[in-house]
């Protein structure tokens, strides 16, 4: 593609010729300010020196020097001779503004550094290292110098008023830097703040900063804080401000304990006044005019020397500054006894029966929930109590089990027509024995006591034959008589046999 173009468009000759000229002016150029070794650019500050270097590179020797000069070219000015060394004629410090303040550091073309001493901060600009030599002519380099200052900082309250209207309470000034600082607030009282800035004669930058809000009298004493930060200083410059806001005072009265009884001596009211700038006068007046004569006013105190119907009234107590003037009164009542004050609970006895009450609270929950368990573990008897032996034919052996340990027992060989009953005692009468449901003994038919131990069966048969249901031994309606078991033991029955 390039090809292409190249061939449709071919460079002429005399284009050709100008760019070739102009690169070798260009790399000339280049050459020749290499020659002059100079520093691009340094920093300074007032009443110090600085050292600008100028050394000529000749790489091969036969450029001839014939004199250098330094050119001073202020920010806003115009160029000036301010040194010349000249092999021959020696030194010369033609601008009068840098007379005694320049000297060279060296007496040689080659190396003509100078020095500038008690700089000022209109020193500030471009310095000109600038050589004369033949064949080639002038030759030159240029450092620019930056003339740096500390700013003063400093920072005041302005004492205001409280009032409606945003007012300015704080100022902060960073005079005199350069280049500018940078000026921040740091507060919580909810105010803003403005900044400016003035330009010096000599370069130098003041910048000032007023903090505002809304005065009110808590503000008074409340902190804001002035942060400048600038390039000279290693840190930001920190600085806090009390503010000094002015008000009215404001006054209460303390001291009575509404038990001013006839004869209570050493008797005493306090008036507390709070005002920017502090009260200058404290007045005690009583409504009903002149203090009583056992009324002695001193300062904020009044003291009553003895209670009695002349101080049953009202003291006023006023309170004044430059500001205004502010009062408040209180209204004394004499009793005829002393009122008995009863002291009321301690905070500690307060929180000891709290905590007492909660742990038994909880000693009671843990009691119920125990005792509920115990009871779905089966602490209890059951509530149903499995079927007794079933009698077969008309012979049965009825098996006995003692609540205690088993013991040997004799058998008697029964009569015809007669069932044996042994027990070892009567059952006791439980909520599950309750006979008005027919269910003694967990369901079981009464246990008889020792006059019922031989039951003719004749006379049995002949009773149900009667109609009389009352009786619980008749199988086709009622279970099989159990035999005797003992609470707390398992209601399974033992082997029967027939």
């Amino acid at each position: 593609m390039a090809r292409d173009y190249a061939a449709r468009c071919p460079v002429s000759p005399v284009r050709n010729t100008w760019l070739v000229a102009a690169t070798i002016l260009l790399v000339a150029k280049g050459i020749g300010a290499q020659k002059v070794r100079v520093e691009e650019e340094l920093e300074a500050y007032p009443t110090e020196s600085v050292d600008l270097r100028c050394q000529f590179i000749d790489g091969g020797g036969r450029t001839k020097l014939t004199q250098v000069s330094w050119i001073w070219e202020p920010t806003d000015g115009q160029r000036d001779n301010i040194a010349v060394y000249h092999p021959i004629y020696g030194q010369s410090f033609p601008n009068v503004a840098f007379k005694d303040r320049v000297a060279f550091l060296h007496n040689s073309l080659e190396n003509p550094s100078i020095r500038i001493s008690k700089l000022r901060m209109s020193d500030a600009g471009r310095y000109t290292c600038e050589y004369a030599t033949y064949p080639s002519g002038n030759e030159q380099g240029t450092t620019t110098l930056i003339m740096l200052a500390k700013p003063k900082n400093s920072a005041k309250v302005v004492t205001v008023q409280a009032g409606t209207k945003s007012v300015v309470v704080a100022q902060c000034e960073a005079a005199e830097g350069k280049p500018a600082a940078t000026i921040k607030w740091l507060a919580s009282v909810g105010g803003n703040h403005s900044t400016s800035t003035t330009n010096g004669p000599d370069g130098t930058v003041t910048v000032r900063s007023e903090y505002r809000l809304v005065p009110t009298p808590t503000d008074n004493g409340r902190e804001v804080t002035c942060m400048v930060d600038q390039k000279t200083q290693e840190r930001p410059w920190v600085y806090p401000v009390k503010l000094s806001v002015e008000y009215p005072p404001s006054v209460s009265i303390e001291g009575y304990d509404n038990n001013w009884y006839i004869g209570r001596s050493n008797a005493v009211l306090l008036c507390l006044a709070n005002g920017n700038p502090p009260p200058t006068t404290i007045t005690w007046t009583a409504a009903s005019g002149a203090l009583p004569d056992t009324v002695v006013a001193d300062g904020n105190k009044l003291m009553v020397k003895k209670v009695d119907d002349a101080v049953n009234t009202t003291f006023i107590c006023e309170v004044k500054n430059k500001l205004g003037a502010s009062r408040h009164h209180i209204t004394t009542i004499v009793i005829e006894e002393r009122r008995q004050i009863t002291p009321g609970p301690s905070t500690g006895a307060v929180i000891g029966g709290i905590l007492g009450a909660l742990a038994f609270i909880g000693i009671i929950i843990g009691t119920v929930f125990y005792i509920r368990k115990r009871q779905e573990d089966g602490e209890g008897p059951p509530k149903h109590k499995p079927p007794p032996p079933v009698k077969a034919s008309s012979s049965t052996e009825m098996l006995n089990k003692p609540s205690g340990p088993p013991t040997a027992t004799e058998t008697v060989p029964l009569s015809p027509g007669e069932v044996y009953y042994e027990t070892t005692g009567k059952e006791p009468v439980t909520n599950l024995d309750d006979e008005t449901n027919g269910a003694l003994n967990g369901g079981a038919p009464p246990v008889l006591d020792d006059s019922a131990k031989y039951v003719n069966i004749n006379e049995l048969t002949d009773h149900v034959a009667d109609g009389h249901h009352g009786n619980d031994l008749d199988p086709s309606n009622h279970e099989p008589p159990a035999a005797n078991i003992s609470r707390g033991e398992s209601f399974v029955s033992s082997a029967m046999y027939v």
